[in-house]
């Protein structure tokens, strides 16, 4: 992928081995605490373009495509789905953060990365001194309010848990319409206007992939299953994330993402994994970096500039 823009000038590249011989590619820049930025589905890395220059100014900046997505290895999933698990994903930026000198750090995950960034709070709380969560809720917490209406809005979590290979295949057809339904679909302007050429030029290359459309499909298939069934464990042994935790949301999730009688995503957390959570509202749609970056700059700066143990 090294034809695609370049949206990160001045950071450096780096290719870090991970668990069973996985690869993840990442870019690296800025001085301070460091801040490990977590992209989600169905983007990848460069989705934080327009909000790292800022970042950076005070934070040591590590920003990885998760396995499965941009330029990092994409591996065949495994029948149990294990490959794909959020577990899986979170050891692997445990070891880069590691490889980097970074045994202590500050995690923000939007989306896909969300999940994986509060499964590396629970599994690693002696590594993660804060955490923010963007526009999600816990696993379990979807699974246990999917309704009718909701499996129509968010249809994508049943579709794409469906059974190697109809959903690789589907989307083989014309990736490039699929990619671009799903963005225009959860932005607030209903289109792709939030999204800068270059950052474009990268998800649509990827979506172009076998390979990475399989690892896509089983990142959900992950979710409905060892996901899932850890997220409910830990609820169940009441297990609750010991770091400071700012829950990001977009206003698309409050009004067109929800029920209004819906409870409120802070509430959920402050009721799961994260009593102590705090709440930062943005106006935007889903992909609150690119549609509203100096709202979430704000709100990340205003959290993660506070000291943290």
């Amino acid at each position: 992928m090294s034809d695609l823009p370049d949206l990160f000038p001045g950071f450096a590249t780096r290719r870090i081995e991970a668990a069973d011989g996985i690869e993840i590619h990442l870019r690296t820049g800025g001085s301070g605490p460091p801040l490990l930025l977590l992209h989600g589905y169905p983007q990848t890395h460069v989705m934080w373009h327009k909000v790292a220059p800022d970042l950076a100014r005070h934070c040591t900046l590590v920003i990885p495509d998760l396995r499965g997505y941009g330029g990092s290895s994409a591996p065949l999933g495994d029948e149990e789905h294990l490959t794909y698990s959020k577990r899986a994903m979170a050891e692997d930026g445990l070891i880069v953060m590691r490889e980097l000198g970074h045994p202590r750090f500050m995690v923000a995950g939007h989306d896909r990365g969300g999940r994986v960034a509060y499964r590396l709070a629970l599994d690693h709380p002696e590594a993660v001194t804060a955490l923010v969560p963007v526009d999600i809720i816990p696993t379990a917490e979807v699974w246990r309010r999917t309704t009718a209406e909701s499996a129509l809005r968010g249809y994508h979590w049943q579709f794409l848990a469906q059974p190697f290979p109809l959903p690789e295949t589907l989307i083989g057809k014309d990736p490039v319409y699929y990619l671009e339904h799903t963005l225009k679909s959860w932005t607030g302007s209903r289109d792709l206007t939030p999204f800068s050429p270059g950052a474009m030029a990268h998800y649509r290359a990827q979506l172009q992939d076998p390979a990475r459309v399989h690892a896509f499909c089983e990142d959900y298939r992950a979710g409905a299953t060892v996901d899932l069934r850890q997220d409910e464990a830990d609820l169940a042994a009441g297990r609750t994330i010991a770091c400071p935790v700012l829950v990001v949301v977009a206003q698309f999730y409050l009004t067109r993402g929800a029920r209004p009688d819906a409870e409120a995503p802070l509430a959920v957390w402050r009721r799961s994994f994260a009593p102590q959570a705090t709440g930062a509202e943005v106006d935007s749609g889903h992909f609150v970096a690119e549609e509203a970056p100096e709202a979430t700059l704000a709100a990340l700066q205003a959290f993660l500039g506070a000291p943290h143990p």
